[in-house]
């Protein structure tokens, strides 16, 4: 069983940053690839940003060049930095692990406003 615990999330005014990250934790498990996906208030969850093992990377439209999503294997550790922050912005931020099995996991997401 993988567990993944989410950081970072807060209040921040439109323009401003962000970083989330989010550590797997667990036994007998290798990362595959890990991503973030978010669920604005009353709307679906939606794909923020993946990334695989290799470093393959996946963005939104919606956050492309100011959302940056990195890796770090060792520590089995998935970050997403946020600028330019909007307030479409504003929504439950929840880390995604993809580890060999394969198997999908989720964390249980942090929150993150933006507004004036």
């Amino acid at each position: 069983q993988v567990q993944l615990v989410e950081s970072g999330g807060g209040l921040v005014q439109p323009g401003g940053s962000l970083r989330l990250s989010c550590v797997a934790s667990g036994s007998n498990f290798r990362i595959l690839g890990m991503g973030w996906y978010r669920q604005p208030p009353g709307k679906q969850r939606e794909l923020v940003a993946t990334i695989t093992r290799g470093g393959t990377t996946n963005t939104a439209d919606a956050v492309r060049g100011r959302f940056t999503i990195s890796i770090d294997n060792d520590k089995n550790t998935v970050s997403l930095q946020m600028n330019s922050l909007k307030p479409e912005d504003t929504a439950i931020y929840f880390c995604n692990a993809v580890v060999s099995g394969p198997n999908t996991q989720w964390g249980q997401g942090t929150q993150v406003t933006v507004s004036s």
